[in-house]
């Protein structure tokens, strides 16, 4: 009797397998390599970018620096170094840097911290997802278009209020760049403290606690370093601002700290300064590089106090 046999599929070889899941391998590895590679290229060409900015500054501020004494620059009182009688007082601009600066803080601060509470705290979803997005579009308005807004809408007001004011102040250019300033406040500071935990809120309402003791008891000390960040962010923004100022707040070179008065600040001469006809090399376009290396180093001063608070202060739940 003949039986017929059957034939089954021949498998592959197992060297096969181990070859194919080794070509993969390495391949996926390759991929890997290479986005670990563009993700360092981007990463060095920002703190590239970063040094030759500080090199361009220290380079051109140290040839100033030659000519003008450091103790002119810091305690001289006037500013006029494209006059004949050349002064160079960094003071009459940083005053109103500073002046600016806090008026624009007294409303972006408060106004923002409160935002961030009902948002976070009171506000329903719909109303959350609805005015979160609008707010954050103030952020996106061109900063000339605020200037303009200070010069032509708000300060006719506020001479309706104070006769005597200028049409140039930095009062009106300092409440609109608070104004701009709010987005960055409210969303960051929201943002923290939609971080805190629900467990927090529910314990402080166990013990009988109200919604707004609780918020300001309860969640806003907890994203303390969160908020923090957001002040910080607001202060260096108000004071690398450029456009309103040199719209609405008369680019004068004025020591005072009174807002109500027009003024010049550092950001608002070099752009005076970058637009003029002065020739490259010369010790008043000189002035623009030690101008903004003082610049550099207030903000550095601000992100250095930002990096302490968040250190200092931050929650790990």
């Amino acid at each position: 009797m003949t039986a017929s046999a059957s034939h089954p599929s021949q498998p592959l070889p197992l060297g096969s397998g181990i070859s194919d899941r080794l070509s993969k391998k390495a391949s996926r590895h390759v991929k890997e390599r290479i986005i670990e590679g563009l993700l360092f290229s981007a990463a060095a060409f920002s703190v590239f970018v970063t040094i030759a900015i500080v090199y361009v500054l220290v380079k051109e501020s140290w040839v100033f620096f030659e000519t003008v004494p450091l103790s002119d620059f810091l305690f001289d009182t006037q500013w006029t170094p494209l006059f004949d009688d050349a002064h160079y007082g960094i003071m009459v601009l940083l005053s109103g840097t500073l002046t600016s600066s806090a008026v624009a803080l007294l409303v972006a601060i408060p106004l923002g911290t409160i935002i961030a509470i009902y948002l976070s705290e009171f506000a329903g979803f719909k109303v959350r997802e609805i005015a979160k997005p609008f707010l954050e579009l103030l952020g996106g308005v061109p900063t000339i278009v605020y200037g303009y807004f200070a010069l032509t809408f708000l300060t006719p007001i506020l001479q309706t209020i104070y006769p005597d004011l200028p049409g140039f102040n930095l009062l009106s250019a300092g409440l609109v760049m608070g104004i701009m300033i709010i987005p960055y406040v409210a969303s960051l500071s929201e943002d923290a403290m939609r971080a805190v935990p629900m467990s927090l809120r529910e314990g402080s309402y166990a013990m009988g606690a109200t919604r707004l003791q609780t918020a300001l008891w309860v969640v806003t000390p907890a994203a303390t370093s969160g908020i923090a960040s957001a002040y910080i962010l607001g202060i260096s923004r108000a004071v690398g601002e450029t456009m309103i100022l040199a719209v609405a707040a008369g680019m004068q070179p004025n020591l005072t700290f009174n807002p109500t008065e027009p003024g010049a600040t550092i950001t608002s001469y070099i752009v005076q300064v970058a637009l003029g006809d002065l020739p490259h090399g010369s010790i008043g376009y000189q002035t623009i590089f030690a101008a903004g290396l003082t610049l550099l180093l207030m903000t550095l001063f601000f992100n250095l106090l930002g990096y302490w608070l968040r250190k200092r202060f931050r929650e790990v739940y």
